[in-house]
């Protein structure tokens, strides 16, 4: 993904300017963060919703965000549009999964690593009550 792909001030700053402490989010950053953290327990959004939600960037923006300060707040509720669990953090989302009752399609036998996907039906939250007057 190219900077120019983000937002304007969720890009890394270059040049002759000085540069962003390392406690300042982007305010792009921020807003992702901060739908991330309305999502209620057992429930999901995707990349896409949160986008979407804001009313700016898209799915791979959202990721970005996500992957760079995503740690802080409850990431596992912003996931792949296909309910496939994070690669490389499926067992710690799938703990958090169970914890908090977040609907789970159990994987064939056959399925890789029989590791069960998101049930998007169930576990798909559209903003709620909370969306309504959103930023």
């Amino acid at each position: 993904m190219s900077h120019e792909s983000l937002p304007y001030d969720a890009r890394p700053e270059y040049g002759d300017g000085p540069p962003r402490t390392s406690d300042a989010l982007p305010e792009y950053a921020e807003r992702v963060l901060e739908v991330a953290e309305l999502i209620p327990a057992g429930r999901v959004m995707t990349y896409g919703d949160v986008a979407e939600w804001l009313e700016e960037g898209g799915p791979r923006q959202v990721g970005r965000v996500m992957a760079l300060y995503g740690g802080a707040v409850p990431w596992w509720r912003v996931v792949r549009a296909d309910g496939a669990l994070l690669p490389g953090h499926e067992l710690r989302a799938l703990d958090h999964y169970r914890a908090e009752g977040t609907p789970l399609r159990e994987a064939s036998r056959a399925a890789q690593g029989h590791l069960p996907r998101l049930d998007m039906k169930g576990a798909r939250w559209d903003g709620g009550a909370r969306a309504q007057g959103h930023t």
